[in-house]
């Protein structure tokens, strides 16, 4: 069992905690990332976190994770949520498993970020919890490696509907 878990963060996130605090919280980046690596290491699990505002960089690292011995992503992508198919097919060539976490509830907002690239490659998806959907998150990804976890992420779906 891998016990190494990243989370990846998509552009902006970097401004937590001073952008649109009426959305996205007053928490910091640097504050999610600190209480995630707590919790994780008090379960026994390392728990590494990357940010970029690029879209190269994201899938730079993620085709890293299966040599880097990684178990399972969470992921963030932010606006790339609703534009990146290269991103998706990232996490399709990886083949591992993924949480998809939004602190907003996207499905409240702007009809544009109602679409996800990446919800039917996800084990699951979890959004409008603000920061307590990464630790929610977390916690699935930790009970699910216990468990044995899936050995990849599902299949990408050829339903349009």
């Amino acid at each position: 069992m891998s016990k190494t878990i990243w989370v990846i963060h998509g552009p902006n996130l970097n401004l937590l905690g001073s952008r649109e605090p009426g959305i996205y919280g007053t928490a910091t980046l640097a504050q999610i990332d600190a209480d995630l690596a707590k919790f994780g290491s008090d379960q026994g699990f390392s728990v590494e976190s990357f940010q970029s505002n690029h879209e190269g960089a994201l899938i730079d690292h993620i085709q890293t994770a299966p040599a880097a011995g990684v178990g399972f992503i969470i992921l963030n992508p932010a606006a790339y949520t609703h534009t990146s198919v290269a991103l998706r097919d990232a996490l399709a060539a990886v083949a591992l498993p993924f949480i998809e976490v939004h602190l907003s509830n996207i499905h409240r907002r702007e009809p544009f970020r109602r679409h996800s690239y990446f919800s039917d490659l996800a084990v699951g998806v979890i959004a409008g919890l603000g920061p307590s959907g990464y630790r929610l998150a977390l916690q699935a990804a930790i009970e699910s490696l216990r468990a044995g976890g899936p050995a990849a992420a599902p299949a990408a779906s050829t339903n349009k509907g």
